[in-house]
């Protein structure tokens, strides 16, 4: 069996960190994703979906730091549904993406974005030093 969902959206608001009675940090948002098509008559349709986040521990600070309202990021998860009372005291479902990686991307309004995504140099490899004969150290 397998519950995996993948995600690539922007946030519809800045995250909100919490932290549980064991210390444990919580982080909620909410992202939108769209799809684009032409209907029968060639109107461009569109439709955006919203999709409820939920990280924990280290991930969730790290959300909480680095993501803002309009971010761009790309999630992998699992839905979890839970039920809840509305205000009309009817009993309804939710379903959440409890998120257990995540990658930011470009495109975010978020200078601190910008710098946690700045690429790490590359490292100086030792050149190689040459082999003499290397034909005699292959076995067939």
């Amino acid at each position: 069996m397998l519950n995996k969902v993948i995600l690539i959206g922007r946030l519809g608001k800045d995250p909100e960190v919490r932290y549980m009675p064991n210390g444990e940090a919580v982080c909620n948002f909410s992202v939108a994703t769209s799809e684009s098509w032409k209907d029968n008559n060639g109107q461009k349709q569109e439709r955006t979906e919203w999709h409820n986040i939920t990280m924990y521990r280290r991930l969730a600070e790290i959300a909480g730091q680095y993501l803002k309202k309009g971010s761009q990021v790309y999630l992998e998860g699992k839905i979890q549904s839970r039920k809840y009372q509305g205000k009309d005291c009817i009993e309804r479902t939710a379903y959440d993406i409890i998120a257990n990686e995540m990658k930011m991307l470009g495109g975010g309004n978020s200078e601190q974005q910008a710098q946690a995504e700045t690429p790490t140099p590359p490292r100086r490899q030792a050149p190689a030093t040459p082999i003499e004969d290397i034909d005699d150290d292959i076995t067939f």
